[in-house]
């Protein structure tokens, strides 16, 4: 393959121009003070524009801060990000994320075409680009997300995933560009919205009806950093998180979490400009860590937040510890940041107990969310 630096695919005389795109202008400078090349402003204004075209606003959409901390990769995973340009006009962009500890076997593929150019095999072109990276690396497995707002589902036929639990319509771009590239739906994740603030007697009954099941737990929580005295089982819950949610037929291994890679998470996030709250709980009798949940929320987008991980071991499920947490953190998030008016989260269509717990609170649907795989011969 030619030098990815600066790839030109033969063929038609409108091929892209194919460029790596260095994150910041000088290396070992930190995104803060070098601030991000004029490169990557393009890929971030792409993304900025293709958002604001599919759900009207950026909630679901990283800062600039947050893509250029990102796209600098670290000890876990190496990230490439490609810009595309025809005659001088950026076209479009993709990219490739290769895990460096685990599921080293696998690559992340995104691919994203400026809406002016679509449907002129430009998508194909940086596909291709992409996963022939993915290919040198000995990566055999390839995976990719895409999310469809709830109306385009609405009437449409399904194409269903793998896993049985949900589908996303034929009749989506993005659905046919994948499915005719080889790609397989394993699994729908359900994104769903809640409206901020909560009813605080909502809140106060779902935690009463939560607590009289869950006796024997103390909740505590954290802004941002987590204790010194929980780091370690933090990353015990942590590693956990990466095996006990459904991931259908993902091809995915566990990952090996300590308090080092929670800490380096921790520094990434304050680095990119990205608030956190988490609410846990503990087990009384053992002092065993069991469960948590986080929150994000960053103050370019200071209307919307997060919801990331929730778990409940297995051992301790079927105890309302999930609505538990959830209440609790809900409070912590809306008294840390008033600014908020909605939250975002996703679920595993076939994760009905989450669900269920989310639907108590007030979330409602809001899209869907395919999570893709193609598996290299």
């Amino acid at each position: 393959m030619a030098d990815p630096e600066s790839d030109t695919f033969p063929g038609t005389p409108t091929a892209p121009v194919i460029t790596a795109v260095k994150v910041l202008p000088e290396p070992g400078m930190n995104a803060a003070s070098a601030g991000p090349t004029a490169d990557l402003r393009e890929c971030q204004a792409l993304r900025v524009e293709h958002e604001l075209a599919l759900w009207g606003n950026l909630d679901r959409c990283p800062t600039l801060q947050e893509a250029a901390e990102f796209w600098q990769g670290n000890e876990y995973e190496e990230r490439q990000l490609f810009l595309a340009r025809l005659k001088g006009e950026t076209v479009g962009m993709c990219s490739v994320e290769l895990p460096l500890r685990e599921n080293t076997h696998t690559a992340g593929i995104d691919v994203l075409i400026a809406p002016v150019h679509r449907r002129r095999g430009l998508g194909r072109t940086l596909l291709l680009h992409a996963e022939s990276i993915a290919r040198e690396r000995g990566r055999t497995s390839l995976y990719g997300y895409h999310e469809v707002p709830l109306a385009a589902a609405d009437g449409n036929p399904l194409l269903p995933a793998k896993s049985g639990a949900g589908g996303l319509p034929v009749t989506e771009p993005a659905v046919a560009f994948a499915a005719g590239s080889g790609y397989e739906l394993e699994q729908v994740e359900r994104s769903s919205r809640l409206d901020l603030p909560v009813a605080p007697e909502l809140l106060d009954r779902l935690e009463s009806e939560a607590a009289a099941g869950a006796g024997g737990y103390i909740i505590t929580g954290w802004d941002d950093t987590c204790p010194e005295d929980l780091v370690r089982a933090y990353a015990v819950l942590k590693a956990r998180m990466s095996t006990d949610v459904p991931i259908a037929g993902m091809d995915w291994e566990g990952e090996d979490w300590d308090a080092a890679r929670v800490r380096e998470e921790e520094q990434t996030m304050a680095r990119g400009g990205v608030q956190s709250a988490v609410t846990a709980a503990l087990h009384s009798a053992t002092g065993e860590l069991v469960a948590y949940t986080v929150l994000n929320w960053r103050p370019g987008v200071p209307a919307s937040i997060a919801q990331q991980d929730t778990l409940v071991t297995a051992k301790h499920r079927g105890r309302r510890l999930g609505t538990l947490i959830k209440v609790a953190n809900l409070r912590r998030a809306q008294g840390r940041w008033p600014s908020a008016r909605s939250v975002l989260t996703w679920n595993a269509s076939e994760n009905q107990h989450m669900l269920a717990i989310n639907i108590a609170l007030g979330f409602r649907p809001a899209g869907y969310e395919g999570e893709w795989q193609k598996r290299l011969g």
